[in-house]
């Protein structure tokens, strides 16, 4: 199927964030190229993952959800700084170039100069960390985890779920 060029203008981007507050939406018959997500992505306010040329709105994230991804974001990033490696904290895409995708993991860190060619996603991704939620948790163990594999670079996927707390 040929891409068609999105355009995207207020009435696209107010489809977008109605649609985002139920959850990951899909926009409908409408296929992109991996060109058209990212010039989608770097004009819309709405942050999209991309599965086989679909782009899909992602919910806002709850306040425990941020402040556990940005408390290990914390707790990792001195231990790689100076290392030549980098962490990164939710806003940065990983390309699973493999499975045609994007993914906006919570954490994650790189050590591959390859990635330092690249300022809008990362390609060689060692660690990535995902905080569950409930509309995400079957996505993240199956479909996202199974296109994770096909990173060569990965060395771990960690998977965090905020709703099983530990007891001392």
């Amino acid at each position: 199927m040929p891409a068609a060029h999105l355009p995207v203008d207020q009435s696209y981007n107010k489809f977008i964030q109605k649609s985002a507050t139920v959850g990951i939406v899909a926009l409908p018959q409408l296929y992109l190229s991996v060109v058209d997500y990212l010039r989608l992505v770097s004009e819309s306010t709405i942050k999209h993952e991309y599965i086989d040329g679909c782009a899909y709105a992602m919910a806002g994230a709850t306040d425990s959800h941020v402040t556990i991804a940005g408390n290990l974001f914390a707790l990792l990033r001195p231990h790689v700084r100076g290392t030549g490696c980098r962490a990164y904290v939710s806003d940065m895409k990983v390309r699973v170039e493999a499975r045609n995708r994007f993914f906006y993991p919570d954490v994650m860190i790189t050590c591959d100069s390859r990635d330092q060619e690249t300022s809008m996603f990362k390609r060689f991704p060692k660690l990535v960390v995902e905080v569950l939620s409930k509309s995400t948790e079957a996505f993240d163990r199956g479909d996202k985890f199974a296109a994770y594999q096909a990173l060569e670079s990965l060395q771990e996927y960690v998977l965090i779920n905020p709703q099983k707390s530990l007891k001392r």
